[in-house]
């Protein structure tokens, strides 16, 4: 069965870091991109970055484009977000999935960005 857990999510003032994780099972994961997700509290799931299969590109929502790196490690089945100059607007629960999306879909890790 597919699965994805996600880790690495807290409460940290603006301007701090945070770095994501995400451990998939279930399928092979080198054969698939994989995503990160945000959804902020009362907005839909949007997305945030993509990285290809070898993880040799990546992609970026504009909202978060130069303080984020996707990074992947195909012989742990891990996927990465290093998060810097968190925003108050970060803050939400963060989600990993492949592309296209499998289900059920993780629980999420929880980010909070406040002074």
């Amino acid at each position: 069965q597919v699965q994805f857990v996600e880790s690495g999510g807290g409460s940290v003032q603006p301007g701090e870091s945070l770095r994501l994780s995400c451990a998939a099972s279930g399928f092979t994961f080198s054969d698939f991109a994989m995503r990160w997700y945000l959804q902020a509290p009362g907005k839909e799931r949007e997305w945030l970055a993509t990285i290809t299969r070898p993880g040799t590109s990546s992609a970026y929502a504009d909202s978060v484009k130069g303080r984020v790196t996707i990074s992947r490690d195909n012989d742990k089945n891990m996927v990465y977000l290093q998060m810097d100059n968190l925003k108050p607007e970060d803050r939400g629960v963060y989600y990993c999935n492949r592309v296209p999306p499998g289900q059920p879909w993780g629980q999420g890790t929880q980010v909070t960005v406040s002074t």
